[in-house]
């Protein structure tokens, strides 16, 4: 599989998860973000969405890549909240929560090489 086109899976299948299953996206929301953590579950996932639909297609490829990036670091205050938040979890949810935090600099350079390489 092209490596656009896998990330635009992942960017849409996670999008899809935020209106599927919006609550444990919901309980990552930081506090510190005005409204309802529904809204930002819900804008999330439109940005994931169109962000897969950027990358999808080859005349909005570069776009799509700098602005997964973009997306992937701006989602990263949020992998912090649930990890300081599950810090006493089982060690399974502990881990899970922990992994996310240093998955987020390859998901950065993918995006990156994406939008530089056009795939």
């Amino acid at each position: 599989m092209r490596s656009h086109a896998a990330l635009a899976g992942l960017l849409a299948t996670s999008g899809v998860l935020h209106f599927a299953q919006p609550r444990p996206f919901d309980g990552i929301v930081p506090r510190s973000l005005p409204g309802s953590p529904r809204t930002w579950t819900y804008l999330s996932g439109v940005a994931e969405l169109a962000v897969a639909a950027a990358l999808a297609h080859p005349r909005s490829r570069r776009a799509g890549g700098l602005a997964a990036a973009a997306l992937f670091a701006a989602v990263f205050p949020a992998n912090v909240k649930m990890a300081v938040d599950w810090r006493h979890a089982p060690p399974v949810r502990r881990a899970i929560a922990y992994g996310r935090l240093p998955l987020q600099a390859p998901l950065i350079l993918w995006a990156l090489r994406v939008a530089s390489s056009g795939d």
